[in-house]
């Protein structure tokens, strides 16, 4: 549905929304501790709590957040903010375990001005790409409810009783890619904002993910394919050195791959698709991990076939990965950004997955591996 085609049938909205029983809502805030929410980025004094409202502090500011315990995928999120004079927050939708959380996942912007035309940093837009159908916040010192309904490809918001998102996702290019499931988050830009009656209902859940490494459990989904790496399966990490590769034993021709990496500084490694299961010596398509600026083939590349547009990631940080893999098609993304997209993939057969060390004493590390079939 085109976003701005749901108004021919706006009235019927609010009817919508004060229909949705009250009932299986679960509280998300205690009114008198942070039970449940952990501050991340940020000192233990960036979120506290004050007269049965969580308060941001005034010396906290960006990158810190306070992130949920759970992930939830889809939901009918509700709560109150407060805005008293010049205010600049969000909340974080299925923010990811590591990463940037509004271009991993997205930000409901929040801010105190009432603009006239609504713009992509306006309060209630999808910051800082879709502009809110209206700009409905009370700003002087007073409480505003809020009311997120995410069911994807479907995004509606409501403020104040009144809608200001009607979207859907997957029409927004920018947005098609994100994560469908992840953290509910509150920003921190150094402003003084109250929340509170924070409350969530889930909905049935659609995403499809297989996974390829949760734990040791999973290392027998792969092996060696070639040469003498050192993959060691520690917890919930594949930690690798040395040089050569391990494959999943299963076959994928198209798909979406998911995961978190980790690096050494100048480390060289990669994830391999659509392979033979031989390493480099096989059938192969490799996207390069080298955290080098100016590489040849730089962190994100289609090796040899494409160079990457170098993403913002830092040596031994944590960043997101995300491979999606359809016919003569593949898209980069690294840490929320898209780095690299080539359509002239000539080897169309199903493949291994296959991770790659590369240089003796310079380790990589991969997390939450995992995989949709298209």
């Amino acid at each position: 549905m085109n976003r701005r085609s749901f108004l021919t049938s706006a009235a019927a909205v609010p009817a919508l929304a004060a229909a949705q029983s009250s009932e299986n809502f679960i509280s998300l805030f205690d009114g008198k501790s942070l039970a449940g929410w952990s501050i991340r980025e940020g000192p233990d004094s960036a979120f506290y709590v004050r007269d049965g409202a969580i308060v941001v502090h005034e010396s906290s500011g960006f990158p810190t957040w306070l992130r949920s315990a759970a992930q939830f995928e889809n939901f009918d999120f509700r709560g109150e903010f407060f805005v008293q004079g010049w205010t600049d927050s969000g909340i974080y939708l299925h923010a990811p375990e590591h990463g940037r959380n509004t271009w991993e996942g997205m930000q409901l912007k929040i801010f105190h001005q009432r603009d006239e035309t609504p713009a992509t940093n306006s309060m209630g837009s999808i910051f800082p790409l879709v502009a809110p159908l209206k700009v409905n916040v009370k700003g002087k010192g007073e409480w505003n409810d809020f009311r997120i309904w995410m069911d994807w490809p479907s995004l509606r918001i409501w403020t104040n009783g009144e809608l200001v998102q009607d979207l859907d996702v997957e029409s927004v290019p920018e947005l098609k890619y994100r994560l469908r499931r992840g953290y509910l988050g509150l920003a921190s830009l150094g402003y003084p904002v109250r929340f509170r009656a924070l409350r969530i209902r889930e909905l049935a859940a659609k995403d499809q993910w297989q996974s390829l490494y949760q734990g040791p459990e999973d290392f027998d989904k792969w092996f060696v394919s070639e040469g003498k790496p050192k993959f060691e399966p520690i917890g919930a990490v594949i930690w690798g050195d040395g040089q050569g590769h391990i494959a999943t034993k299963e076959k994928f021709r198209n798909f979406e791959l998911r995961m978190y990496v980790r690096n050494m500084k100048s480390h060289n490694s990669g994830v391999l698709f659509r392979t033979s299961g031989q390493g480099l010596s096989g059938r192969h398509y490799e996207i390069q991990l080298h955290d080098v600026e100016e590489a040849h083939f730089p962190t994100g590349s289609l090796y040899y076939f494409m160079r990457s547009v170098y993403p913002n990631i830092q040596a031994e940080h944590w960043f997101p990965f995300h491979l999606i893999v359809k016919d003569n098609h593949c898209i980069v993304r690294i840490n929320g950004d898209t780095v690299c997209e080539y359509d002239r993939l000539e080897n169309l057969e199903e493949g291994s997955i296959e991770l790659q060390a590369h240089r003796q004493g310079y380790w990589t590390e991969f997390h939450e591996i995992r995989i949709k079939r298209l």
